[in-house]
């Protein structure tokens, strides 16, 4: 039998959509009343599946007229349904059911406890676990603090428990409105981003961090270079408590960025010191510095023009011999940052391309390691305050973070839910249904700024007494006392280990001596060079040739 000369089954509703027209419409002269909708309907329905028939971009269209666009439907709502209805609430995919209404919970003051046990498979490698104290501590509050740039003319106090880098124009106005009246209200601070501080921030007046990167917006002149007189007008203000300088980020280091120009509203350019409606460059290295001994002077000079507050550096983990450079350079110097926020590689509020998401730039685990013990074995780490990020939502993630060698923590998504953020994934789209990741005003205005507000302190609030009795639990009076020894991971069904044996902590000094055993040590910081950011040569000699 001859296929070709078959009616095809799959142009079934295409044929009943025609029929369907041709009857209706003969019903609808013959009767008329409700029988004019159903031409309307089989109308509509036979002119999708003639156009399918007759365009040619689509072949699944062609061949499966209007049933085509069944599948078109399902696949945009692919990671819905996969939410509400497939993943478990344990699935961190890239955050879990259950990461994400721990946030919601404290964000609305409700009850976040839960019954009937763990849904965690606590035989499971990797599972993780504080240790607890049959003389827990009993502590007055859960303000909990670090002193920052404590040589500094004005060193600044700050929460463990921070507002991580988030840009307006990537979040909306009111989004960014509720996180600084959150901070305010909560006492701790709101990092800017590279974005600047705009309007929004400046309202509520909660405190800074003004993020610099290289785009210098909010202190750059027309060609893009930084600008001296601009950044001073900034750096003074009394909300803004710190500088932080943007080397890289978890989202997509290595990676500069164009903002289009029909993205550039007034209110993004007043921010930001460019041009409306044109196009802005953010390019993917500083040209303001090109060697870490540049680096550092031009950190010094940011310290004296905001008036001695506190300066330092974000960024995320790649080549060692790089971040080896600039310590080389603090050493051979004597000039030092008075912090470094490490962002790890799965840090994501900034859309990027696939690979950049997912295989660019080092976990903040590893990342957070490396900067720790480089400071520890070269006698650096009590001049440098260190902070961290990635994807961190609860007081456990803060105490591992903590133990692993950190001083104080940032969240972004972990607000971002606080502000009613539901993981719908389409933040670079323009359409994000909760209000928080768009410029559309249509959207964006009905974010309540008084609601949403309340619970980003709340958040921060209940996150930091959930601390607390972490650390009461394990006997401990503040957050600067936990350590390696307190965190445990299961590395098989039979083996479980703390961090303390898990990972390698060099001792004060240990880099200077040439005694820290480790690899990554041996292999790049003899050759790494405070003048440059080069690889060494080994390097270069392994670029020119596939022989290992």
């Amino acid at each position: 039998m001859d296929k070709t000369k078959t009616f095809p089954f799959r142009y079934t509703l295409y044929a009943l959509s025609l029929t369907g027209f041709m009857v209706s419409s003969l019903a609808s002269v013959i009767w008329g009343g409700w029988f004019y909708l159903a031409p309307i309907l089989f109308g509509l329905l036979a002119a999708i599946g003639t156009w399918d028939l007759l365009q040619r971009k689509r072949t699944v269209s062609r061949n499966y007229p209007i049933l085509a666009h069944l599948r078109y439907i399902l696949e945009s709502i692919g990671p819905e349904i996969r939410q509400y209805f497939i993943q478990s609430d344990t699935d961190e995919r890239p955050f879990s059911r259950e990461q994400r209404t721990i946030v919601y919970q404290r964000a609305k003051n409700v009850l976040d406890k839960r019954p009937f046990g763990s849904q965690l498979g606590m035989y499971n490698e990797g599972f993780e676990w504080i240790n607890h104290s049959l003389r827990p501590s009993t502590l007055k509050d859960a303000d909990f603090r670090i002193v920052i740039g404590k040589q500094c003319a004005k060193p600044y106090n700050a929460s463990v428990f921070n507002i991580s880098a988030m840009s307006f124009g990537s979040l909306s106005a009111n989004a960014i409105l509720s996180l600084n009246t959150g901070a305010k209200m909560g006492d701790f601070y709101h990092d800017t981003g590279e974005g600047s501080i705009s309007r929004y921030h400046r309202k509520p007046g909660g405190d800074l961090v003004w993020e610099i990167g290289s785009g210098y917006f909010g202190c750059r002149n027309k060609d893009g270079t930084f600008n001296e007189e601009m950044f001073t007008r900034n750096a003074t203000l009394d909300q803004v408590k710190m500088i932080e300088v943007k080397l890289s980020q978890g989202a997509k280091p290595g990676h500069g960025g164009i903002l289009p120009g029909e993205k550039v509203t007034p209110e993004i350019a007043e921010a930001r010191g460019v041009e409306p409606g044109k196009d802005v460059v953010s390019p993917a290295s500083h040209s303001a510095f090109s060697t870490p001994k540049e680096f550092l002077e031009f950190l010094e000079k940011l310290r004296e023009l905001s008036g001695g507050k506190p300066v330092g550096f974000k960024l995320a983990i790649g080549h060692p011999w790089e971040w080896f450079a600039i310590v080389k350079a603090m050493l051979e110097t004597g000039k030092t940052p008075d912090f470094i926020v490490v962002d790890g590689g799965e840090g994501g509020t900034g859309a990027a391309p696939l690979e950049f998401i997912n295989r660019i730039g080092t976990p903040m685990t590893e990342a957070l390691l490396l900067v720790h013990n480089t400071l520890v074995g070269t006698n650096l780490r009590e001049h440098i305050a260190i902070g961290a990020a990635g994807k961190i939502t609860s007081a456990f993630n803060i105490a591992r973070t903590l133990a692993l060698g950190a001083d104080w923590c940032n969240a972004a998504r972990g607000y971002m839910f606080s502000l009613g953020c539901i993981q719908a994934l389409n933040c670079h789209t323009g359409k994000c249904p909760s209000g928080v990741a768009t410029q559309d005003p249509r959207r964006s205005k009905k974010l309540d700024v008084e609601d949403k507000s309340q619970r980003v302190y709340n958040y921060h609030k209940n996150t930091l007494e959930a601390l607390m009795n972490l650390l009461e639990a394990s006997g401990l009076k503040h957050p600067s006392e936990l350590g390696p020894e307190h965190i445990i991971r299961r590395t098989s069904k039979t083996e479980v280990h703390s961090y303390m044996d898990l990972f390698t902590f060099l001792e004060p000094g240990a880099l200077l001596e040439g005694k820290t055993g480790e690899r990554v040590f041996d292999t790049y910081w003899p050759d790494a060079t405070p003048d440059s950011f080069d690889p060494p040569e080994f390097i270069r000699q392994l670029r020119e040739t596939k022989l290992r």
